[in-house]
């Protein structure tokens, strides 16, 4: 159960804010729609109640604030906008990433693909779907942890009426299952016909909260839609007729050849057409949205543009009815010919997009919803028990039959749940390292600049032997005096700045709180995975570097140097440093250029002052530091850890050491006043 209260957004320099006072319910087992024009406030509503906008007023989750449930994902599943995840990754990958961060098995990338027809474009580039795919895949990602509740915004816009018709038929039998819904339209006839209660806003405000029949009869106008060449002519009759009879009948031109008759039925108009001996093309009932704004009049003079939006008829020879329309489903006649329906279709597979709609008071029909628990799980509770009963399952308003047992099972092609998870209590301490590896792994942009920077580095270090006068160490690190830092150290720095940098461009974890950016776990798991990969590019530089350096000039450049312990420790300790700068600065400010600036910045700017603060008269030096530093233990060093020792200290010794430390130092306190204090995230 949702429970909103007192929702007030924040203003800035005394303008009325955007929500004001917005108090609503949506109860489990329901549908509720979050109805409003554009502007209304329907996404500020959204985004406080997920914690994600500032502003006074509190949500309850089931009795909770979402800052005080343990597993979000597993509560509230989200879908805002498109899907936040970079074009590159594939659909398999993006939702084995969330997996990982969810705490959920990663087959259930698998389940929800396959429950929401994605088996085929599981290898799919984000960036290449389209807008019906991208909604499957948001809705698959809002299904992931196997959520309680789902929040939608706007879930439907831009889809096709096949499409619209499978993502309601989704939310249905969530809802069947027990759990709650909430979306946002602005589509009146959408409201009516998908969901249980309307929750209508009006500039911000609460302007009515009502049952989906109440709405249905207080906000939509039944009213005949006519196509005929000869409309203008029809309308005058039905006006003439009508007022002989002194009966309340409104005849607007749609324009061309189309009428909108209010206040009559198919029967009374086809009539009239019949005397008349007036062609019609299509005679058909509709619910159309009772726009009190919108300009009428009460015969065919007056024109104006249609308010309900996509018509939904159906017909056949001999005037066929269709499901009624208490809930906002049409019925539909026609007096010759036959007219295609294009509302609300039944739920169709995504292999055969031209497939039929069923056909009325079947199973899969529209206006009905199909169970689809297993026989042996109790009303109202998924099979796994994960979800407990408040509401029992709600069924879509309609006149067609309730399906019996022995119909409750769903036709090829149908809407399908995916399977019921195991919900694990414990926050296991390698769901973070396990989400930043899939992350980092999932699109190219590492190992393209891996292999740049190995690139760049080899034909540098020949060019630099080619003219001479470089030390060993620097030929084969590829680090000219002329450059602050070597290529190697630039590229781990921006493979740590885009490890933080991605977060805020493609916040895929951002919208169900579950791993958000600001986590010390996900920082300790970005800089653990940082640092193994510039060691890793630094060992893979010096390699190929060295072997190039043999291939041509021989093997006097590629000996192994006396102190090659403690140059190989300085060196690794550069570019891990590097790397930690980048993650932290992208961090803090919040983007992955900050987070390479931070560590150009480094040697260009911080060095000189370090040189200069170092520069200055000294009374005592910290000469033999690391020989006391090493008598401190009362046992040997293992291995010989007290050479790393030394070639850390000398490394911090060295200016640019010493401005790498500082500007870690800095940042790591930044990212920590961040994350401690609230209102700087």
């Amino acid at each position: 159960m949702i429970q909103a209260i007192g929702l007030t957004s924040s203003t800035r320099k005394e303008r009325p804010p955007a929500v004001d006072d917005v108090s609503f319910e949506a109860h489990p087992g329901r549908v509720t729609a979050l109805l409003g024009a554009r502007g209304a406030g329907k996404t500020t509503v959204v985004r406080m109640m997920l914690e994600l906008q500032p502003g006074r007023g509190i949500t309850y989750f089931r009795g909770r604030p979402l800052h005080r449930i343990a597993h979000p994902a597993r509560e509230v599943g989200v879908l805002l906008g498109d899907v936040p995840g970079h074009p590159a990754r594939t659909v398999r990958g993006q939702l084995r990433m969330l997996c990982s961060a969810a705490g959920v098995p990663g087959r259930r990338a698998d389940e929800v693909l396959e429950a929401v027809g994605l088996v085929s474009l599981r290898d799919q580039r984000l960036g290449v779907l389209s807008r019906g795919m991208d909604r499957r895949l948001g809705l698959a990602c809002a299904l992931l942890a196997d959520p309680h509740t789902l929040v939608l915004d706007r879930p439907a816009a831009g889809l096709s009426a096949r499409e619209s018709a499978w993502l309601h038929d989704m939310l249905r039998a969530h809802a069947a299952h027990g759990g709650t819904v909430l979306f946002t339209t602005d589509d009146t006839k959408e409201a009516a016909r998908t969901a249980d209660r309307v929750v209508t806003l009006v500039d911000g405000t609460v302007a009515a909260d009502q049952e989906a029949t109440d709405f249905a009869r207080t906000r939509l106008r039944p009213r005949v839609a006519v196509r005929s060449p000869y409309a203008a002519r029809l309308g005058v009759l039905v006006t003439k007729e009508a007022r002989t009879a002194k009966r309340s009948v409104e005849v607007v031109a749609e324009g061309g050849t189309r009428l909108s008759v209010y206040g009559s039925s198919c029967a009374q108009v086809g009539e009239i057409a019949f005397r008349h001996g007036i062609l019609v093309h299509q005679l058909a009932d509709e619910i159309g949205d009772a726009n009190p704004a919108a300009p009428r009049c009460s015969d065919t003079a007056g024109v104006r543009s249609s308010s309900g939006g996509r018509s939904a008829e159906q017909a056949d020879g001999q005037g066929a009815e269709g499901l009624a329309g208490a809930g906002g489903q049409e019925r539909g006649e026609a007096a010759g010919g036959s007219a295609e329906r294009g509302g609300a279709t039944g739920p169709t597979p995504l292999d055969s997009p031209t497939a039929d709609p069923p056909a009325a008071g079947s199973p899969a029909a529209p206006g009905v919803f199909v169970p689809l628990a297993d026989d042996t799980a109790p009303p109202g509770m998924r099979p796994s028990g994960t979800w407990p009963a408040e509401a029992p399952p709600a069924v879509v308003p309609g006149d067609g039959p309730v399906p019996s047992d022995t119909d409750a099972r769903p036709a090829t092609g149908s809407a399908l749940l995916p399977p019921p998870i195991t919900v694990r209590s414990a926050r296991g301490p390698l769901r973070p390292l396990r989400y930043e590896v899939r992350r980092a792994t999932g699109i190219a942009t590492g190992y393209v600049t891996v292999g740049l920077v190995v690139a760049v580095s080899a034909l540098l270090s020949v060019f630099l032997a080619r003219v001479g006068h470089t030390p060993q160490a620097r030929l084969l690190a590829a680090w000219p005096r002329e450059l602050p830092l070597p290529p190697a150290a630039l590229g781990a720095g921006l493979l740590g700045a885009v490890a933080f940098g991605d977060e805020f461009r493609h916040p895929a974890l951002a919208a169900d709180r579950g791993t958000v950016p600001r986590r010390l776990g996900l920082l300790a798991a970005k800089l653990l995975v940082g640092a193994v990969t510039a060691v890793l590019m630094a060992v893979a530089v010096v390699a190929c570097d060295a072997a190039l350096l043999h291939l041509v000039y021989g093997p006097e450049l590629t000996e192994v140097p006396a102190d090659w312990w403690s140059t190989g420790a300085s060196w690794l300790i550069l570019v891990i440093a590097c790397a930690w700068a980048g993650v932290l600065a992208a961090g803090v400010f919040r983007s992955t250029t900050a987070g390479l600036a931070a560590v150009v910045a480094v040697p260009i700017v911080i060095v000189p002052l370090v040189q200069r603060a170092l520069s200055g008269p000294s009374v005592r030096t910290a000469a033999g530091l690391p020989n006391r530093l090493s008598g401190l233990t009362l046992v040997h060093w293992p291995f010989g850890s007290e050479r790393l020792a030394v070639a850390a200290v000398r490394m911090v010794a060295q200016p640019v050491g010493s401005a790498l430390m500082l500007s870690i130092t800095t940042l790591l306190c930044a990212y920590l006043v961040t994350v401690l204090h609230p209102r700087l995230r």
